[in-house]
Order: C-alpha cells, then sequence, then structure tokens
C-alpha cells in the first residue's frame, strides 16, 4: 500500500497540542477502532489548528519533517490490509 499523500495524525495520547511539520494535514484523532471520521485540515496562513472532533490543537513548526511530530508518535500509520 502506498504512503498518504497528505500526512496523517493521531493523538492517542490525549496531549493537548502536537507540533507538526505540515500545514495540511488529517486528524483521525484516537488510532481505530477510536477514530473519529478523518478530517482534512489547512492551517492556511495561520500558524496554530484545533479539530472540531477531537479539540486536538496542532501547531505548525518549520524545523519538523513532514513525518515527524512533537511530542513524538503522533504519526497515524494505517494497519495494512
Amino acid at each position: 500500500m502506498a504512503g498518504h499523500a497528505v500526512p496523517h495524525f493521531q493523538n492517542d495520547a490525549g496531549h493537548p497540542a502536537i507540533a507538526i511539520g505540515v500545514k495540511e494535514f488529517m486528524c483521525v484523532g484516537a488510532n481505530p477502532p477510536f477514530d473519529h471520521p478523518h478530517i482534512f485540515l489547512d492551517m492556511g496562513d495561520e500558524s496554530e489548528k484545533i479539530c472540531p472532533y477531537c479539540s486536538t490543537l496542532y501547531r505548525y513548526d518549520p524545523k519538523l519533517k513532514a513525518d515527524e511530530t512533537n511530542p513524538a508518535g503522533a504519526l497515524y500509520h494505517p494497519n495494512a490490509a
């Protein structure tokens, strides 16, 4: 299976805020089966965005790569079928 064109992030640990290295992304909430609808979010000109489903605050950090998060471990990896 090919990787996601748009990075997907999850928040199993319940962090109030997660720094990410992209401004366009998908939030899945927690890992399945506790996820919410996988929603596309775009920060636009802003540097923060709150997911309307799980209330996770995502903050853009240009020092991070597209697959990095702070705290670490919030990049979503779907299980292979």
